[in-house]
């Protein structure tokens, strides 16, 4: 992807932005305006495809505000599905080499460009389908993903991912608000020998409503 592809952002889409605390500080997030402008009917005809990434969801901000806490630097992270990058900004904060992936590009245009606009440098992107993982992806030590486990097929899916993605001994995170895939995806983690260690429920304010969030905690069993 070009460097004029990933900084035009604001030329192709009508954009705003919006203010996030994470651990006390700002974080200001340029994202596009509408997500209905952003709907293809051949991508949702295809796979139901939806831009669900160009809004930040409750279970981001709590995903974010716990990883800007970690010590991360000389490890490597993986975020999936990126969204708008807030988690990633997190972990490039706290240190972590970072591999910020989703389903669409300009997702990652959006990560890179938030990237640069609050730390100053954009993590590593990858275009990744769950479905089809890249062969040379590789494994990493910390990996997390928000709010993925909408459809009851994603339980076993991110389980799948996340069997492939994390290192021996590497510890994963999936910020989850009670969606209908949850159990499911815990039972299939299992399943592949990774354990859940903790589920810590977190409450975020958005507005007037409170939005719970499970931290699922993961590590791969001993072998």
């Amino acid at each position: 992807m070009t460097s004029s592809r990933i900084d035009d952002v604001e030329q192709r889409h009508v954009c705003v932005t919006q203010d996030v605390d994470v651990a006390g500080r700002r974080v200001t997030l340029l994202k596009p305006q509408s997500i209905d402008a952003l709907i293809d009917e051949e991508d949702f005809t295809r796979d139901e495809r939806l831009p669900y990434w160009a809004d930040l969801w409750p279970a981001s901000q709590v995903l974010a505000n716990a990883i800007a806490g970690e010590a991360g630097a000389g490890r490597s992270f993986l975020e999936l599905g990126c969204g708008l990058g807030l988690a990633s900004i997190a972990a490039l904060t706290a240190g972590y080499h970072v591999t910020a992936t989703d389903y669409y590009a300009d997702a990652l245009a959006f990560t890179r460009t938030n990237a640069r606009r609050s730390v100053g440098r954009a993590p590593a992107t990858r275009l990744v389908d769950w479905r089809h993982l890249p062969a040379d992806l590789g494994t990493f030590q910390r990996v997390v993903a928000a709010d993925v486990l909408y459809e009851r097929d994603y339980g076993p899916l991110v389980a799948n991912v996340l069997d492939r993605v994390l290192a021996p001994a590497g510890v994963a995170t999936v910020a989850d608000p009670g969606r209908i895939a949850a159990e499911v995806f815990v039972r299939a983690c299992d399943a592949l020998g990774i354990d859940l260690v903790g589920a810590p429920v977190h409450e975020i304010r958005d507005g007037t409503a409170t939005h719970r969030v499970r931290l699922f905690e993961l590590r791969r069993a001993p072998r």
